[in-house]
C-alpha cells in the first residue's frame, strides 16, 4: 500500500507537469514526467511543451542526466515505440538503464498500443501500469476520442443563472457569472483547438472570440452562418492573426465575396430543418486537423447540436441568480420532451467554484 501511495503521488505530480502543455501539444496528447534516482530521489522532471519538440519522458530524462540508471521513470501516458515527429521515447528509456517504468495508462494511438510496454518488459524494465488511470485518462480524453474514433472531441460551454437562463428576454447577458468564472473560460480557450457560435451570437454580441490571457493561444473561431447574415465588419473577421472559418450554406456562395479574403470557407449541405449540416461540418473541421472544438453560443444552436448528439462534455457555469421569467433565453432550446425519463441525460463530473459561482462538467450519455 505505502509503495502504491508513492506511485500515485508521483503520477499526480506528472498530471500537474503535463497540464502545462494545455494550448502547445496538440494533436499530442498532455504528458508530464518524472525520473528517480536508484535511491528514490528525484533526479528530473519534465513535459511535452510544444508540438514536434521532444516529449516528456525526454525532457525529464535530460534533466536527470546520469542520475537515471537503475531508477525509476513515472509517465501519465504510455512511451511512444514509433518514429513520428521524434525518435521513439522507449529506446531512450532503455539506453538509460531504468529499472522501473510506471505508467498511468496505456496509449490509444494505434501505432503504439502496447508496444511500448512490451519493449520495455522485454528489454527487462518492470513496467506497473494503471497507476491513476481514471484520471490520466480524464486529462486526454480529447486525444483518445481522436485516437479511438477518429473525430474531434466537442464541448459546450454554458453560463447560466440557477433557473437555467443564459439571457433575459430582452437579450442581456452581460454579466451572468464573475470575473473569475470568466477568466476560467480563457483557460478552456487555451486548451481547445477552435470556439464555434451561431450567427446570432455574433450579430448580437459581436464577441471576438480570442483568449486575452498573456502567454495563452487563441484558438480558431468557427462562425456557423448558413445564410451569411454577419456583418463582415464584426470582430472575428478582424485580421488579428487568428484564423477564422465561416461555415455556410452551398446556395450562399456568391455573398461570400462581401468577406475579407483572409477568412476560411467551408460550404456545407443543409439538413432538413435548413440549417448547416453539423456531422458534414464537424468531419470538415476534423479533417483540417481542429480535433477539439468548444462551442460557445446560444441556446439554439446548442439545442441543434444536443439534438443531434454530437457533445461529448459540458462546462456548465451557474450564477446564483434566478430570473424566473419564461421567456428568457435557455441554455438549450429548440427540442419538446414530453416524458421526463426521455430527457438528455449526462453525468456529472468535477464541481469547481469561481465565486460566487460554480462551474459543473458533464459528460453526455
Amino acid at each position: 500500500m505505502q509503495k502504491m501511495n508513492i506511485h500515485e503521488k508521483y503520477m499526480k505530480e506528472c498530471l500537474d507537469l503535463a497540464k502545462l502543455g494545455e494550448g502547445c501539444v496538440s494533436p499530442n496528447p498532455l504528458v508530464g514526467s518524472i525520473v528517480l534516482d536508484k535511491e528514490g530521489n528525484v533526479a528530473g522532471r519534465g513535459y511535452h511543451q510544444k508540438y514536434g519538440e521532444a516529449h516528456a519522458e525526454i525532457n525529464a530524462l535530460n534533466a536527470a542526466g546520469n542520475k537515471a540508471e537503475g531508477g525509476t521513470i513515472y509517465i501519465n501516458l504510455e512511451p511512444c515505440s514509433h518514429h513520428g515527429k521524434t525518435p521513439p521515447c522507449i529506446d531512450r528509456i532503455i539506453s538509460e538503464k531504468i529499472k522501473t517504468l510506471v505508467i498511468g495508462m496505456a496509449d490509444p494511438n494505434p501505432l503504439v498500443a502496447g508496444k511500448g510496454i512490451q519493449k520495455a518488459r522485454n528489454a527487462g524494465i518492470e513496467v506497473i501500469e494503471k497507476v491513476l488511470e481514471d484520471k490520466c485518462k480524464k486529462l486526454n480524453e480529447i486525444f483518445i476520442t481522436n485516437m479511438t474514433e477518429n473525430r474531434s472531441f466537442i464541448s459546450v460551454k454554458a453560463a447560466s443563472t440557477i433557473d437555467g437562463k443564459i439571457a433575459t428576454s430582452t437579450g442581456s447577458s452581460k454579466w451572468i457569472t464573475s470575473e473569475a468564472a470568466r477568466e476560467e473560460v480563457h483557460r478552456l480557450r487555451n486548451k481547445y483547438d477552435a470556439i464555434l457560435t451561431g450567427s446570432e451570437t455574433v450579430i448580437v454580441d459581436n464577441p471576438s472570440l480570442n483568449c486575452r490571457k498573456e502567454g495563452w493561444n487563441s484558438p480558431v473561431r468557427i462562425i456557423i452562418d448558413s445564410e451569411l447574415r454577419t456583418p463582415a465588419a464584426s470582430n472575428v473577421y478582424k485580421n488579428d492573426g487568428i484564423t477564422t472559418i465561416i461555415a455556410a450554406s452551398e446556395s450562399n456562395f456568391d455573398k461570400l465575396k462581401f468577406y475579407p479574403d483572409y477568412v476560411d470557407i467551408i460550404l456545407c449541405p443543409l439538413n432538413q430543418d435548413g440549417k448547416v449540416n453539423l456531422e458534414f461540418l464537424f468531419q470538415k473541421l476534423y479533417e483540417k486537423r481542429i480535433f477539439s472544438i468548444l462551442v460557445e453560443a446560444g441556446g439554439i444552436l446548442n439545442g441543434v447540436i444536443l439534438k443531434n448528439n454530437l457533445i461529448d462534455k459540458i462546462y456548465l457555469f451557474i450564477a446564483p441568480k434566478i430570473l424566473g421569467d419564461n421567456s428568457a433565453k435557455n441554455s438549450f432550446e429548440g427540442f419538446k420532451i414530453e416524458d421526463i425519463n426521455d430527457s438528455n441525460k449526462f453525468i456529472f463530473g468535477e464541481v469547481r467554484t469561481f465565486p460566487p459561482d460554480i462551474m459543473i462538467e458533464g459528460y453526455f450519455k
